[in-house]
Order: C-alpha cells, then structure tokens, then sequence
C-alpha cells in the first residue's frame, strides 16, 4: 500500500480479522511505517472492546454454580474432617501437615474449576459478541457495495429511465432505471397490494432472447415497493413489463400484463 486506507472503516475491520488476502497483507506492510495509521488502529481496537464489554452480561446455567457449591462444601467438609480427627500434639507426625494440605489443595482447586467456567462463560461470550460484530461490519461493507453501485448507477450516462404504463383497470405508476453496461435494473413501484397468494413480477424484455425476471414484490402498507436486481450484463432490453404471478414469482411470464413500457 503505497498511501493511507482510503476507507476509515478499514481499520475497524482489520482489528475484528475482516480482512483476508491481499488487503490484510497491504494494510499490514503500511502499518509498520506509518505511527498515525498505527493510531488509528490502536483507536479502533479500543472502540471493539468498549463494544463488547457494553453488552449484558450472559449468566451461566444455574446448574453449574449449584454443582461448583456443592464441590466446594465437599471440600470444606473433608478438611473439616481431617481437623477434627488431628493427633495430639504429642502425636503430630509429618503426615498430619501433609493431610491439610492436601485437603486446602483439594479446595483450591475446586474454586479454580470454578473460576476456569466462569472464565470460558465470559470468553464464549466475548467470542459471540465478536461474531456479531463481525458480521455486523460484513452487512455494512456490503450494503456500502451496493450504495457506490447505485451511486456510479445514478451517475452514469449509459442509465435510461422508463415510466411504465398501467394496462386498463390497474391504478399503478411505475419507474425503471436500467444500465445495460453494468446490468443493473432499479424499479420503483407505487401498487395496491397484489391478491391473497399472487405477488408483482418485473420482467426485462430483450431484444433477443427470452424474458428475464427482474424481481418478484408485493407493495408495503404505503403501496409502495423499490429494489434494485442484476441482469446480464449488455442486454439490450425491447420494453419491460409487470405481471400477476404466484407467490413466489414463475421463471417465465403466466400471469395477466398490469404495466409495459417500450424502451425506444
């Protein structure tokens, strides 16, 4: 990496182990020479761990702390025991300072198990909070993908827009935004809701070819519905067109047309 991550969010990913292959190997190269960068990380890994001590607490199962307790008064009460049955002092051999410690040993030791789940109880967690986070940071980088993609969609010259035409008896309005270059469809439909166990399906029309699918919608408490879908890149489409399907939506057009549009 010859300059700073270009993306702050970057940091944030590589101190959760988001990065793989060569974007890890890049930002590592620059960290070894860059102290601001370093900071920036340092910071980022502060912020994961503020994050995952913020959650609440996950109680273990009621029936380990019983199970620990009763090691533990089992302990006690060997220990007792060996107490209560000590020679004199008259009598007292090195066995007697052996057998006491055995018993503290014994105790020591349950309260350790005890400690240990305790430990694992917090480390299962931390590692379930991590997981979330992670694939928290997976869905952002993601849904950041796909606003650059409507962004350079929006942008570009090559988009078209269609408004799509109600058939008869259908109050509807639609608009599709179509970029055969980089074969992406964005439709925004306004629509009363489509019949019990029926739902909308878009399909783009090319010029040659079959119909293809350009995503299946029922419309919102407001009616309305918008998604963007992918298509073959450079397919050239004739007109579009909107249909009552099955739920679910159908490979190829069955239903009754409600909206088409010519493209030219």
């Amino acid at each position: 990496m010859n300059g700073h991550p270009t993306r702050e969010e970057d940091f944030d990913l590589y101190a959760l182990g988001a990065l793989e292959g060569d974007e890890k190997q890049a930002i590592e190269e620059h960290l070894s020479a860059c102290a601001n960068c370093a900071r920036k990380l340092a910071e980022a890994r502060g912020r994961i761990a503020l994050l995952a001590f913020a959650a609440p607490a996950v109680a273990p199962p009621p029936g380990v702390k019983e199970r620990l307790l009763r090691e533990i008064q089992s302990g006690t009460a060997r220990a007792e025991e060996t107490y209560a049955s000590k020679p004199s002092a008259a009598e007292r051999t090195p066995g007697f300072f052996s057998d006491w410690r055995n018993a503290l040993v014994a105790s020591l030791a349950v309260a350790a198990a005890l400690a240990a789940i305790f430990l694992t109880t917090e480390n299962a967690q931390m590692r379930e909070q991590m997981n979330s986070l992670r694939a928290s940071f997976d869905q952002q980088k993601k849904d950041l993908a796909e606003a650059r993609e409507e962004a350079e969609m929006f942008e570009s010259r090559e988009t078209r827009m269609v408004a799509l035409a109600p058939m008869p008896g259908h109050a509807m309005t639609a608009r599709v935004l179509y970029n055969a270059k980089m074969g992406m469809v964005m439709a925004d439909v306004q629509a009363p809701a489509a019949p019990p166990n029926m739902a909308y399906q878009l399909w783009l029309m090319p010029k040659n070819g079959s119909p293809i699918s350009a995503g299946v919608f029922n419309t919102a408490e407001n009616g309305a519905s918008m998604w963007m879908a992918d298509v073959p890149k450079g397919t050239e489409p004739m007109m579009f067109a909107i249909t009552l399907e099955p739920a679910g939506g159908m490979p190829h057009p069955t239903g009754p047309m409600v909206m088409t549009a010519k493209t030219s």
